[in-house]
């Protein structure tokens, strides 16, 4: 049986904007279904405000030096090693894989959509430029959990621009192959696949924030969200990243473009990814994706992580997962 369970609070303050009279304030918290961890509803106070920065005088004044643009990229990053790729780096389409040179795991890599395009806002990444990054970072886990078996573990993700932890503005995905499963991916391997099914097929009866499928994968808003704006998506089947054949790696790619067009209508151009993957044989485990929107890119900005989000694991978001539903009304296939 899933549990929806959610707490409304309520509280009182004097408000300065009515005399100091006394006012309700009110705020919900929930606990998401599959992991338990609990996320915190807020009013609507614009925490994050639509962008409105020059993104292109950003992206000028990152452009000279960088290491990901074409004139560079040759020269200042890794290679693999032959065992890995025999030309040392992975090419489907514009996108390009090398390693990363900060070792985030055993296995890291760093996958550009193209050394062409320093930058892409939200709108422009479209299915191709995404379906063929994923299929670099697949190609890259592949090869990497047959060269060394006990790393099993697979995570594709994504850091767009600088608010959501890039160091470089110049977009990309990273690629996570390791022996040990991150916290949140040991969480959800731990869920038992009856209860993954149960979520969906109630999220699918209830309406309100399941978003639709584009074949073969499932989205929707999510119950207990993470950050600012939460989607998430399952891939019943598949357990890792390493069994996503060419037409799901397609779909996927479309399905993440949709997300995003989404996020850009909001007024966002920031956002992080994960696919988590666990072990393949994992029974009755769907590929895992989450996905949220950061603070934009500003001169000043406020960050979205705070106490409550770094030091005790729960957001704190004021997009509710039912306005985000409507918001996305019609872009899954529902």
């Amino acid at each position: 049986m899933v549990d929806f369970r959610s707490e409304k609070l309520a509280g009182e303050l004097l408000d300065p904007r009515r005399g100091f009279e006394p006012a309700a304030v009110e705020l919900e918290i929930r606990w998401d279904p599959l992991t338990r961890q609990s996320a915190r509803i807020l009013p609507d106070a614009g925490l994050l405000p639509r962008a409105n920065g020059d993104l292109q005088r950003l992206a000028n004044g990152t452009r000279a030096g960088c290491p990901f643009c074409r004139d560079r990229l040759e020269t200042v990053t890794p290679k693999l090693l032959p065992a890995l790729s025999e030309s040392g780096r992975i090419c489907v389409g514009e996108a390009v894989l090398f390693p990363n040179l900060v070792p985030y795991s055993k296995h890291s890599s760093v996958s550009v959509y193209s050394p062409d395009r320093h930058f892409l806002p939200l709108g422009e990444l479209s299915p191709r430029l995404i379906g063929d990054n994923l299929a670099t970072q697949i190609v890259f886990a592949r090869a990497a959990t047959k060269a060394d078996p006990e790393s099993r573990w697979v995570s594709i993700n994504a850091n767009h621009m600088l608010p959501a932890g890039s160091s470089v503005f110049h977009p990309h995905l990273q690629g996570s192959v390791n022996p040990f499963p991150t916290t949140f991916q040991k969480l959800l391997a731990d869920v038992a696949g009856a209860q993954f099914r149960s979520y969906l097929e109630s999220e699918k009866r209830d309406g309100t924030r399941y978003l639709g499928s584009t074949g073969h994968v499932d989205w929707l808003a999510s119950f207990a969200p993470l950050g600012p704006a939460e989607l998430r998506a399952f891939v019943p089947g598949v357990a890792s990243p390493t069994e996503l054949d060419g037409e799901l790696t397609e779909e996927h790619g479309g399905g993440i473009a949709t997300a995003l067009g989404l996020y850009a209508d909001l007024g966002f151009e920031s956002f992080n990814m994960a696919l988590y993957g666990a072990p393949v044989g994992t029974p009755d485990y769907p590929l895992n994706l989450r996905m949220m929107c950061r603070s934009n890119p500003e001169p000043l900005y406020r960050s979205d992580a705070t106490w409550l989000e770094r030091l005790h694991w729960e957001a704190a978001v004021d997009i509710s997962p039912e306005r985000l539903a409507e918001e996305a009304a019609g872009r899954f296939g529902r």
